[in-house]
């Protein structure tokens, strides 16, 4: 680290700052020291600062009103937050307002010196985004937002809940998030939580020792502390059965594992990134899923559009999909015929952008002279946009009995993703159940 880099501490407590001031000098870090929120809106009006470590509780104000200051003026500046031991929800307050993490009283100084190193190593903000660009496809105003919130959470260690459909690309956004973070020289460790058998989730999950049970003929580390230092990617996360959840909540907290016959925890550092293509919110209400781990998991969403979304995206995809499949053959890449085109721009892609990739290298294997024509697409009947709500509207004979069909339709699929757990399906059609109900009477599905 360069001796140039400076860090503003602010507390009110002398003991606290001394400590702070001692333990960053001793990593050959100029320290600031602020006692309140004045002093330290005045200090980094005059001082260019790499890191903040503020309080919560200051006497003219509060940690989280600094957080706000330096994320409209100095987004540069990574902040931490101390927090009291177990003020949990103060903790991910200031996530969710843009602090890089936080620390609880009393201060584990080497906890201290590794979110210090990892704060310090943070690329410029925007710095991330030419090759976001070139790893995700798309000019349309959706993805522009989500490069945009990539970029600005690839900043933060907050435990991020990156919800969307099956084949929207859940997993690549973890991976730029990890990628363009502090923690990209460490493990990137994907785990599907719905392909791992329950009997064995805890070995997988924390490791087993040696002897612990048969067939564990030796030591063997878990996800957690494969992933140390760097990202655990939870996909599919709502898929845990409920007694796992009890444990990856415990592990969350507490920063430890303890491995099947085990005696001792072990500390991992580990950013938990979650994704899962089920509404979670409905999986709480359902009681399915835990809505303390709900809370630690979801302290920041991002939402991942589908396919559908950014048809604008589609011709841009398709081209560079087509690109990749002919590298490395020697032939030219096969084009879209214009009808293709419009053929793709007008389906749906339940499968979103793996069906996209899927329905290409079909179609490239089968296509006439490098040319795709729509029909090589086979396109699944009952997808197209106006089966998705564009309608045709000489095709209507009677717009109630249409409209009704279409309820129906939207009602069955809520009830048939939500296992006919009425309030679920309710509360993800954005409906009372009181209307629910009266709308399952009249369509005949009570």
């Amino acid at each position: 680290m360069s001796p140039q880099q400076k860090v503003l501490i602010v507390d009110d407590e002398p003991d606290i700052r001394e400590l702070l001031e001692i333990t960053l000098g001793r990593m050959k870090l100029d320290t600031f020291s602020a006692r309140n929120l004045g002093e330290a809106q005045a200090l980094l009006g005059r001082e260019t600062f790499d890191l903040c470590l503020t309080d919560m509780r200051l006497p003219d104000g509060t940690g989280l009103e600094l957080v706000q200051h330096i994320q409209q003026r100095y987004p540069q500046v990574p902040v931490a937050m101390i927090t009291a031991y177990g003020n949990l929800e103060t903790a991910i307050n200031a996530l969710k307002a843009g602090a890089f993490d936080f620390l609880t009283k009393p201060v584990d100084l080497t906890r201290l010196r590794e979110l210090v190193t990892s704060a310090l190593r943070l690329p410029a903000p925007g710095g991330a985004s030419t090759a976001i660009d070139r790893r995700l496809l798309g000019d349309s105003l959706p993805m522009r937002s989500l490069r945009k919130q990539i970029d600005k959470l690839a900043r933060s260690q907050a435990p991020v809940y990156i919800s969307g459909e099956s084949g929207s690309g859940k997993e690549l956004v973890a991976r730029l998030i990890h990628e363009q973070g502090p923690r990209a020289s460490r493990p990137f460790v994907p785990v599907n939580c719905g392909a791992i058998p329950s009997e064995l989730m805890e070995s997988e999950f924390f490791g087993h020792r040696k002897g612990s049970f048969s067939g564990a003929i030796e030591d063997k580390p878990g996800l957690f502390q494969a992933a140390h230092g760097g990202t655990l990617f939870l996909d599919e996360v709502a898929d845990l059965p409920l007694a796992m959840q009890v444990k990856l909540l415990r592990a969350i907290q507490e920063k430890a594992v303890r491995s099947v016959g085990g005696q001792q925890e072990t500390v991992v550092d580990v950013r938990i990134l979650c994704a899962t293509h089920k509404d979670l919110d409905a999986e709480v209400s359902a009681e399915r899923f835990r809505q303390d781990l709900y809370y630690r998991l979801n302290v920041i969403e991002l939402r991942v559009p589908p396919l559908r979304e950014r048809r604008d995206d589609i011709e841009t995809l398709a081209s560079h999909v087509l690109k990749r499949l002919a590298a490395g053959t020697g032939q030219p890449a096969a084009k879209l015929h214009p009808q293709a085109v419009e053929a793709l721009k007008s389906y749906r892609f339940p499968g979103n952008v793996r069906e996209l990739e899927n329905m290409l290298e079909r179609a490239h294997t089968l296509c006439e002279n490098k040319q795709i024509e729509a029909a090589d697409l086979r396109l699944a009947e009952g997808n197209c946009a106006a089966e998705a709500g564009v309608p045709d509207l000489t095709r209507i004979d009677n717009l109630e009995d249409y409209l009704e069909n279409v309820e129906r339709k939207l009602i069955l699929q809520a009830l048939e993703e939500t296992r006919w757990n009425r309030t679920a399906a309710a509360q993800r059609l954005n409906l009372s159940f009181r209307s629910m109900r009266y709308r399952l009477k009249k369509l005949g599905l009570d």
